[in-house]
């Protein structure tokens, strides 16, 4: 097993501040908390459910903020409501935001290096007062025309070779500019140990949400080493992958709950 894996801090926070509001009722998290599905529904079986806007919150009721984080506007309507709010923003990607907020401040035309679609980035971008532009690739930003002041953050789960490598073509895009590396020490310790365990197995497995941005990155980072399957649960095993298979290395992603592992650590052993 990788020496760093699962749950990250911001993963845990969330999930106990999800538990702990479950005891007052009537409490919904704002989307998935986490993207885990396994977790999501062990948690609404706990009494969390989950709603896709503040709208649908009962009087009286509580929302937590997803450990994705949102933009200032769900803050402004759910103060206007008679609910409580439980922010499980992760402090990185808090962090992040702020670090977006202060350079639109400053005048600097803010770039995300990061997932389009992927909610931190937009609640980022959304901090940034919606006129920031993500890039995902070397190429989209060679395409970027120049600025005045460039500032650059990136999404807590990007991973760390990526960040240079866009941002070096960035650069060359102002004569002033300012880098905030906003990447998570989790996600560099992840990212780094995965890599060093994928140079000594036959086959990984990658554990995690199918929809988790890091989980995701860990599988294409291993898949440079050896081979990879990334896979969510261990009902998902297939007796064929393990033919001539001597070492097996095993990761997972910031999301994924310690019980998961655990399964597919011991199938494997089976």
């Amino acid at each position: 097993m990788a020496e760093y894996l699962g749950f990250c801090y911001g993963v845990k926070r969330a999930i106990r501040l999800a538990r702990d509001s479950a005891e007052s009722g009537n409490a919904s998290t704002l989307g998935p908390i986490i993207h885990n599905p396994q977790m999501v529904a062990r948690l609404e079986e706990e009494g969390v459910g989950s709603v896709d806007s503040v709208d649908e919150v009962p009087d009286g009721g509580t929302v937590i903020i997803r450990s994705h984080g949102v933009g200032p506007e769900v803050y402004e309507k759910a103060e206007k409501r008679p609910i409580r709010l439980v922010d499980a923003t992760c402090p990185h990607v808090k962090k992040a935001q702020k670090a977006a907020y202060r350079l639109a401040q400053d005048g600097y035309s803010v770039v995300i290096i990061g997932e389009k679609q992927h909610p931190e980035v937009k609640s980022i971008l959304e901090w940034a007062g919606g006129h920031a532009t993500v890039v995902e690739t070397e190429e989209e930003a060679e395409g970027l025309s120049p600025f005045a002041k460039l500032g650059i953050v990136a999404q807590t789960t990007c991973s760390g070779a990526n960040f240079q490598s866009i941002a070096a073509r960035l650069i060359a895009k102002s004569n002033d500019v300012r880098i905030l590396r906003t990447i998570c020490t989790a996600t560099d310790q992840r990212q780094s140990a995965a890599l060093a365990l994928a140079a000594e197995v036959d086959m990984m497995l990658v554990i995690g949400g199918k929809n988790s941005a890091n989980t995701t990155r860990l599988a294409q980072l291993c898949a440079e080493k050896t081979v990879v399957h990334h896979i969510e649960t261990a009902s998902e095993l297939e007796d064929e992958w393990f033919h001539d298979i001597k070492k097996i290395g095993i990761t997972a992603g910031a999301s994924t709950p310690d019980w998961i592992i655990r399964e597919v650590y011991q199938k494997c052993q089976m």
